[in-house]
């Protein structure tokens, strides 16, 4: 007879951890969309991982990083390695919303208005420099970056699947340029700081640029995904699982960012959904069917940090958003 005391081995032949999603064909097209801008961009791979996580949660991303620190490129290169439509705007102070949308134009043929369509009518969006055009000019998107559609004269029309805008801005030149509104601001779902190259990137960097000899930087880049694929990887994405204790863990995130008495403005609702959909992607290229609390904390900065404001007597001592939010996260209890 067996001893009352001793220990029930579990089962292990009766255990299954076979993921509940196929994420297999998905870990490629990731992989291999890292390779095709690795062979260009040096470093930089959290704001790859990062622009990617956006791809697969169907949000846009706001890029911000002095001048020569590779946004556009990189921009490009994601575009480049998606089967889509893929248009560029220079942002300048005397650009109309007409000038992005489209306009309506008389048909002396046919005795009526025919629209044509803008820049926006791509699957790719590409803004270089946003804050240089004025708040007329940004309205514009606000519509479009929300809903996927356009109203002119009356007409709705709907934007092709997958929709996605990066937009670029420099932190450091203030003249001639406009602070967007904190409404456009919200609908971004990350906003990515680009930083300076390490010592040993910049030689590879350097030394990269001598090997091509003039030849064109994008020209082995290769096609990864087609927009069917986008659709389905995203798809997968809104199946990962997430845990009650998590969706309150973000909920708690959220709140305490309203509380704080550092900030002037805390995050609104969209923001809980932004976390839960990055957290998702995040879970998904590090091989996972399933949300954990470093997801949520990893997603949490590209998120908040330009829907909160710091109160200016805390802003004048130096304090950043991230460093309240960092704060707001680590006061926050992580589910078990």
């Amino acid at each position: 007879m067996e001893n009352e005391n001793t220990p029930v081995q579990p089962d292990n032949e009766n255990i299954n951890f076979t993921a509940r999603i196929d994420l297999s064909g998905l870990q490629q097209h990731i992989d291999a969309i890292r390779m095709e801008i690795a062979s260009v961009i040096v470093g930089q791979e959290k704001m790859v991982d990062q622009l990617l996580v956006a791809l697969l949660a169907n949000g846009h991303v706001l890029l911000e990083g002095v001048p020569g620190v590779a946004k556009t490129l990189t921009a490009k290169l994601l575009a480049r390695t998606l089967d889509i439509g893929y248009s560029r705007i220079q942002f300048t102070p005397d650009l109309m919303p007409s000038d992005i949308l489209g306009t309506s134009v008389f048909d002396l043929k046919k005795s009526s208005f025919e629209f044509r369509k803008g820049p926006i009518f791509s699957n790719l969006l590409l803004i270089d420099e946003i804050n240089r055009s004025p708040a007329k000019t940004q309205a514009a998107l606000f519509e479009v970056m929300e809903e996927r559609q356009v109203t002119i004269d009356g007409s709705t029309y709907e934007m092709d699947a997958p929709f996605l805008v990066v937009a670029t801005q420099n932190p450091v030149e203030q003249e001639g340029t406009y602070r967007l509104p904190e409404a456009q601001l919200d609908r971004f779902l990350f906003k990515i700081h680009v930083g300076y190259p390490s010592l040993s990137e910049e030689v590879d960097i350097i030394r990269r640029e001598h090997e091509l000899k003039g030849e064109a930087k994008l020209s082995h880049v290769k096609t990864v995904l087609s927009p069917d694929e986008i659709r389905r990887c995203q798809s997968i994405v809104k199946q990962v699982v997430v845990d009650p204790q998590l969706m309150h863990y973000i909920a708690q995130i959220i709140v305490g960012t309203r509380e704080n008495a550092f900030l002037y403005l805390g995050a609104s609702p969209r923001a809980s959904l932004a976390i839960l959909n990055a957290a998702k992607g995040f879970a998904v290229i590090n091989g996972r069917d399933f949300v954990t609390p470093e997801d949520i904390r990893e997603a949490a900065a590209p998120v908040l940090r330009h829907r909160v404001i710091v109160t200016p007597e805390r802003e004048m001592e130096g304090l950043t958003a991230d460093q309240i939010i960092a704060q707001i996260i680590e006061s926050v209890e992580i589910p078990r």
